[in-house]
């Protein structure tokens, strides 16, 4: 099987509880936490910033934190989720003025680097800049909203996608995210995804009679995958 990882969303964990939410995520068995970082200028919605990222660190979580910039301008907040924690650091290039001037700074202030690709932006941005990409962040929605539906032409980017780091030779992670859940993750493994986001899929698959409230819900999105 593939180096598959779950990275649950906390867009759609209890803020009253996160650390315990992330706690239960990754007992269950999931590999990362997902931080949708939104600003209320770049997308239509306004979330967290590095203070949450760094209260988590605090709290114990070891385990990778993948930041997803959906915000304008870029460079200015890089450092303070790399000071926070940070593993991943991924921006739309459409939110940057020199895409490779910004990568270059996430790998500087110590983390990996990636892309996100919206659903109508090409993948025609990784050109030039592969050599400094170490995650490649596909939209299968239209950023600014948790909840939303799966854009099936997302298969075929992704398709496309792994056609590109194929080529590259290089260890890049293909990660999807928006409308993932367990009926289609099967469908979007074998287009070429090993990284998945999902945050109303796995928060909103809570099992109150788990002796771990998601075990359940992971369960079920890892037999998926195995059949993938």
């Amino acid at each position: 099987m593939a180096d598959y990882a779950l990275a649950p969303s906390i867009l759609s964990a209890d803020f009253a509880k996160l650390g315990e939410e992330c706690d239960n995520v990754l007992a269950s068995g999931c590999d990362i936490i997902h931080f949708d970082v939104m600003d209320n200028h770049y997308v239509p919605n306004l979330t967290i910033g590095p203070l949450v990222c760094d209260a988590l660190r605090k709290h114990g979580i070891t385990a990778p934190i993948d930041v997803h910039l959906m915000v304008s301008p870029v460079d200015r907040i890089v450092g303070d989720f790399a000071q926070a924690g940070a593993t991943y650091i991924t921006f739309h290039p459409e939110a940057s003025d020199h895409i490779d001037r910004t990568l270059q700074l996430i790998e500087s202030e110590g983390c990996k680097a990636g892309l996100v690709f919206n659903p109508a932006t090409p993948l025609s941005y990784l050109d030039y800049v592969i050599d400094k990409i170490d995650m490649i962040l596909l939209m299968s929605v239209n950023p600014g909203f948790g909840g939303q539906s799966f854009i099936p032409s997302a298969l075929d980017k992704l398709k496309e996608a792994r056609k590109i780091i194929d080529a590259s030779g290089r260890d890049i992670r293909l990660e999807i995210d928006g409308g993932v859940k367990a009926d289609n993750i099967a469908a979007i493994a074998a287009a070429g995804a090993d990284t998945f986001v999902s945050g109303s899929g796995i928060f909103g698959g809570r099992n109150e009679s788990d002796a771990n409230k998601y075990d359940s819900i992971v369960k079920t999105f890892r037999a998926e995958l195995a059949n993938a």
